[in-house]
């Protein structure tokens, strides 16, 4: 079974955050120049919400506001949050459930990473052409 401790090790480390108080705007430039779908939101070190793609376009867009004059504490959303020795599925479920693709990943209050959808599936099909090349190898006679 495949661990968020496991999921971690195969990301480069840190995390990039944002803070409640930074326009929507920031974050989205943010987002856009290291390629990610979502920020922690962090006031101090406390993990606070979470913003996404998603808190923009229904926060900012559908509503007629401004990404500049919008403040990230303004959308970000309550973060569902796992422990490293949560497994691949039970991530899995909590993404479907709960209908998020990011999991921020916490270890005595301290946010250590972030899980993503793609994260999950990525190790999934990983894991699984794995036991394909082992059962093609037992066929064999290997």
């Amino acid at each position: 079974m495949i661990t968020v401790r496991e999921l971690l090790r195969q990301k480069p480390p840190g995390v990039v955050t944002t803070t409640p108080r930074a326009s929507v705007y920031e974050a989205l430039v943010l987002m856009s120049e290291r390629d990610i779908g979502a920020l922690p939101v962090v006031e101090g070190r406390r993990l606070v919400g979470l913003f996404s793609e998603r808190d923009y376009a229904r926060g900012v867009v559908l509503r007629g506001r401004t990404s500049r004059d919008t403040h990230v504490g303004d959308l970000m959303t309550e973060p569902v949050i796992v422990g490293l020795e949560h497994t691949l599925e039970e991530c899995m479920t909590l993404m479907t459930e709960r209908r998020v693709r990011h999991l921020p990943v916490m270890e005595r209050e301290v946010l250590l990473g972030i899980v993503t959808i793609g994260d999950a599936v990525k190790a999934l099909i990983s894991d699984q052409q794995h036991v394909i090349h082992e059962l093609q190898d037992y066929i064999r006679g290997y």
